[in-house]
């Protein structure tokens, strides 16, 4: 963990988990996240000195034109990723996450690169294997499974 991860972490965490955060975090930082990534050749965002972070680029479900979200993600050892539909701890499954379900094939944009990925949702001991890892990442999510009401869609995106 780095200075940076130690000293900002813990403020950060509370103030993403604040419920009032779940009302104004969705409008301000993905828009902010986006323009972030696109300015710097896909190498910046806001949240990356806390947590990994990517723009996942999916096919909408019902539009069929590309959707990019910024998200956190757990990097894998194999090259994969593992994100978390939180939908910043609101009661209903992100958007993103029923493009996965609709069209699995996706877009990662890591660190100035771009991995075409297969998308699949984590169920059962599969998906209880990675939760602890999830929440070494971002401890809120917990805070957001309590809020929300609603089990987080996790999925691992693995480089086709």
């Amino acid at each position: 963990m780095t200075l940076f991860q130690r000293v900002f972490g813990p403020p950060f965490q509370r103030i993403s988990g604040a419920a009032w955060f779940a009302r104004i975090g969705p409008a301000v930082m993905p828009p902010l996240d986006r323009a972030l990534h696109r300015m710097s050749g896909g190498r910046l965002m806001t949240g990356q000195l806390l947590v990994p972070s990517m723009v996942l680029t999916t096919t909408g479900a019902v539009s069929g034109l590309p959707r990019r979200t910024p998200l956190a993600c757990l990097p894998e050892p194999d090259g994969g990723w593992v994100v978390v539909g939180s939908n910043f701890g609101r009661e209903k499954h992100p958007a993103w996450t029923g493009n996965l379900l609709k069209d699995p094939v996706a877009e990662v944009g890591f660190r100035g690169r771009a991995v075409p990925v297969t998308a699949r949702l984590l169920e059962g001991a599969e998906r209880d294997e990675v939760w602890p890892r999830l929440l070494k990442v971002w401890p809120v999510y917990d805070r957001y499974v309590e809020r929300s009401g609603r089990e987080l869609r996790v999925f691992r995106l693995t480089p086709k």
